[in-house]
């Protein structure tokens, strides 16, 4: 599955929850959990004490790290920390690229006063800029980690952006012996009731069927025998958290980018609402164009 799993770190209950959900897909894949805390260059946060000049985030990093430490040590797993400046949207990406890690986890609520992990701030940009895997948990009273995945939802549109998120998601599923469940949803609520109309939803329902096509065909090279097909109407999101919820999902893979080509799945869009409502881990997968 994965080697190296970047864990942005604040120290939150948000964080420390998705850390030891972290911790048990590193034991299960054998990987190291690199903990990291960026010190938010864009803040002042440098004071003098005792004559020294002393940056309090720094320090204030070293303490949270620390706490990490504890949490994976009585998990039993190999880990890494660092403590680094920067810009934290720009900062993460970059490390986890710099650094060859596969996976970045994040927790989409954090500690407003120390770093700021806030969905529609750090998590959300990252999740944009990152050219890595990222995992976002929304850590509400309503969310689910169980791991291993027994249940694994790759929704796609057919899409080159789709499909590395399929590729990376049959991976996910086969190393873990889970069931792919593959959903296509045809958006046709804007359509009317002229011939023009039902042309265009007969081509969408072509659309989502080929897509699911070459979901069974891609599972052939990750020895999966058996592809669940979902081929759902109206609101894509609406579809993805009715399959989470009735097929008992545990995670979900999906790209960033979709078939509209220039129009990103940024804000407001199909990606970014799934990982602010889903109630299960999100894995947004980013094929740059």
């Amino acid at each position: 599955m994965y080697n190296d799993i970047l864990v942005p770190f604040d120290g939150s209950d948000g964080a420390t929850a998705v850390l030891d959900h972290v911790a048990d897909i590193a034991d299960a894949a054998d990987a190291t959990v690199h903990v990291l805390f960026v010190a938010d260059t864009t803040r002042d946060s440098v004071t003098v004490v005792g004559g020294e000049t002393v940056d309090a985030l720094v320090e204030q990093g070293e303490t949270v790290v620390e706490e990490a430490e504890r949490v994976l040590v009585s998990k039993g797993v190999s880990y890494e920390t660092d403590v680094i400046q920067g810009n934290p949207p720009s900062e993460i990406p970059e490390y986890a690229e710099r650094y060859g890690h596969d996976l970045i986890v994040m927790s989409t609520h954090g500690r407003r006063g120390i770093s700021r992990f806030l969905l529609g701030s750090v998590t959300e940009k990252v999740v944009r800029l990152s050219s890595v895997p990222v995992l976002t948990a929304r850590m509400k009273p309503d969310e689910r980690l169980a791991f291993p995945y027994e249940n694994v939802l790759l929704p796609t549109d057919g899409s080159p952006g789709a499909t590395a998120a399929v590729e990376h998601g049959l991976a996910l599923a086969s190393a873990l012996g889970a069931t792919v469940h593959a959903l296509s949803v045809v958006d046709d609520r804007s359509l009317g009731f002229d011939v023009r109309s039902a042309e265009a939803a007969e081509y969408g329902t072509e659309a989502a069927d080929e897509a699911l096509d070459d979901v069974v065909s891609r599972a052939d090279a990750y020895d999966i025998d058996e592809v669940i097909r979902h081929r759902e109407r109206g609101s894509p999101v609406e579809g993805i958290l009715d399959t989470i919820d009735e097929e008992d999902i545990d995670a979900v893979v999906m790209g960033t980018v979709g078939r509209r080509g220039t129009d990103r799945i940024t804000l407001g869009s199909v990606a970014e609402k799934t990982v602010r409502s889903a109630p299960v881990p999100v894995i947004t997968v980013r094929k740059d164009e």
